[in-house]
């Protein structure tokens, strides 16, 4: 049985959780659409996870749409005490399964209302707002109607705590006004290092970062140099990508997901590998602003 105490644990709202977590996105069909093909599969992957140590985990009820939030109800319900379920709110699915915003009150309180409904619960843990003014990453502008709407939510009870996915340090800082941010969502790893300076101030605030695609999601990250630091530590170049992370910052939680229970431990044993400071310096010295720019597929949603 794999363990993951090696990865530390962090805050998370009024919980400190282990560092190392799960994201349940890949778990539904193809396209992050529909159901899997192997359902007992997912569940066993879920239920892998939890018992290796994993005490908070990603979703979103319009991953499915509603697929992941079911399957793990059907794996986990009653949860365990120690588990903290993480969702997201502000897009919807078409009946061909594109993306689209759902950010008016009535949307959000309703995409609320079905998590809890699907998953079980009479709250939600964590739920962060994900910015749609730009789906291919973080752009400025306001959120504070829709954050609103769910600082209105927190108050009837329904969530716990607000994050924030795809948002820039100004609409962090705007949504601070008015309520305090659990938790950050974006899209950072090895190569696409755009939120550098937010991680540190985010630290220095304590709280928690939680990159989003920690192993470059659908198209995963390939490199020479990747390879060869994870050849020479005898790991492979998934683990090394994430024990980069780890080492990156405390602050930093991992939700690397995967739909298969061999995938599921590999990346879990990340948790207790720690890279030598040699390899470090060469790892830190990548980056790509190409791959910033790669076209988004609605995967990162």
């Amino acid at each position: 049985m794999i363990t993951i105490e090696g990865a530390g644990r962090y805050t998370l709202g009024e919980w400190q959780v282990c560092r190392m977590g799960y994201g349940a996105m890949q778990l539904a069909g193809p396209g992050v659409f529909g159901p899997p093909a192997d359902p007992a599969r997912a569940r066993r992957v879920l239920q892998a996870a939890i018992e290796s140590g994993v005490d908070h985990l990603d979703t979103s009820d319009f991953y499915g749409p509603h697929v992941t939030n079911q399957l793990i109800r059907e794996a986990l319900h009653p949860y365990p005490d120690q588990l903290h379920i993480v969702t997201k709110v502000s897009a919807r699915r078409d009946e061909k399964g594109a993306w689209l915003p759902a950010l008016s009150p009535e949307e959000l309180t309703r995409a609320v209302e079905d998590n809890l409904r699907h998953l079980g619960l009479e709250a939600l843990d964590v739920v962060n707002l994900r910015s749609m003014i730009d789906p291919h990453g973080p752009a400025e502008g306001s959120l504070e109607g829709p954050w609103t709407t769910l600082l209105e939510l927190k108050a009837r009870g329904l969530i716990r705590h607000l994050g924030l996915s795809n948002v820039t340090a100004t609409q962090i800082r705007e949504a601070q006004k008015s309520g305090d941010v659990a938790c950050v969502q974006n899209q950072y790893n090895l190569v696409q290092r755009q939120d550098d300076a937010l991680i540190d101030e985010l630290a220095a605030q304590n709280i928690s970062y939680v990159p989003f695609f920690p192993l470059g999601g659908f198209t995963p990250l390939q490199s020479d140099v990747l390879d060869e630091v994870a050849a020479r530590i005898e790991a492979t170049p998934m683990q090394v990508a994430l024990a980069w992370l780890l080492q990156r910052s405390p602050n930093i939680l991992l939700i690397p997901g995967t739909s298969t229970p061999s995938h599921l431990e590999e990346n879990l044993d990340a948790a207790n590998l720690v890279l030598p400071h040699a390899e470090l310096a060469v790892l830190d010295r990548m980056s790509s602003k190409k791959e910033q720019d790669r076209p988004w597929s609605g995967h990162d949603v």
